[in-house]
């Protein structure tokens, strides 16, 4: 079985001290219908009941008690685990394949920290043409973004993806503000790759499907962030590879409704390498700061 998201095992965590989806919450610094959907999709992923609903109230099941005490001793681990593996006689060459948006929006910012821990680590990051390309024969490990079949490999989910529309300051108070999700035809609506995550969007917020192909595409999550940035539209964003943007103020997020994508980030590996000492320093490292780090979008 994959190993859950990050995110919604801090979530059951929360809860399972608090005993409440707005207790949560304000830890977590999401919304209550973040928390709830966090927990919602951990069961699904587990395949058993973790909450009991009777009218208004949640509460853990007996499984759920004994699956969070659980989950809140591998979440202790998990934080200690760069202190813990931090041992400087790791040495020699890593090569690590990720995604152009997780690279440059969150590895980038963080991985200094990886090589204070690990100095004798020769640390080589490059990016794919496919975001679930793991075929480079280079690489040590993969951070891929797909929906998690890579046969004969061994793959972790590291994080689950929610998108929703984010634009500029500067464009919100240009064309007036957003009111209802209809409002985003008043301006230019920015693709990655395709217009599937719009459309989804749309669905859920009960928006009839519009001709989408009058946008602008970008094959860079880079590029389409620069774009929103910019003030040349409104774009499709998620929490990893647009949290500096928020919290700076570059982008903003004017709705509160969030879809889940059908893709996911995941550390893929060939089985062989998976216990080479430095790739599992990085993986450990990588697990721990996701964890510290892992945030849903708030909206604005």
């Amino acid at each position: 079985m994959r190993v859950p998201s990050t995110q919604a095992l801090r979530a059951l965590d929360a809860f399972a001290r608090y005993g409440s989806v707005w207790r949560a919450a304000e830890e977590l610094h999401l919304t209550r219908s973040a928390v709830s959907h966090q927990l919602r999709f951990l069961e699904q992923d587990l395949g058993f009941d973790l909450l009991k609903r009777a009218g208004k109230g949640v509460s853990l099941t007996p499984q759920g008690q004994r699956y969070a005490v659980d989950v809140r001793k591998a979440l202790t681990l998990l934080g200690d685990a760069a202190v813990q593996y931090g041992d400087k006689g790791i040495r020699g060459s890593l090569t690590i394949s990720c995604t152009p948006g997780f690279a440059s929006l969150w590895l980038c910012t963080h991985v200094g920290e990886f090589k204070q821990l690990y100095p004798d680590v020769a640390l080589r990051i490059v990016t794919p043409l496919r975001l679930d390309d793991v075929t480079n024969p280079e690489v040590d490990a993969f951070i891929a973004y797909g929906v998690g079949a890579w046969p004969k490999c061994a793959v972790e989910l590291l994080s689950e993806v929610e998108f929703t529309p984010l634009c500029s300051p500067v464009l919100l108070n240009r064309i007036g503000g957003l009111s209802e999700p209809s409002d985003v035809f008043r301006t230019v609506l920015l693709h990655l790759e395709d217009d599937d995550d719009w459309a989804r969007w749309f669905k859920a917020a009960g928006v009839v499907r519009p001709n989408l192909g009058q946008g602008v595409t970008f094959s860079d999550m880079n590029l389409v962030l620069a774009a929103a940035t910019a003030g040349q539209g409104i774009a499709m964003g998620d929490e990893l590879t647009c949290r500096q943007a928020l919290d700076t103020g570059r982008l903003v997020r004017p709705f509160d409704l969030a879809i889940r994508s059908r893709q996911a980030y995941y550390l893929v590996m060939e089985q062989h390498r998976v216990a080479n000492p430095a790739t599992l320093a990085f993986s450990d490292w990588l697990r721990s700061k996701l964890v510290q780090t892992a945030i849903v979008l708030r909206p604005a």
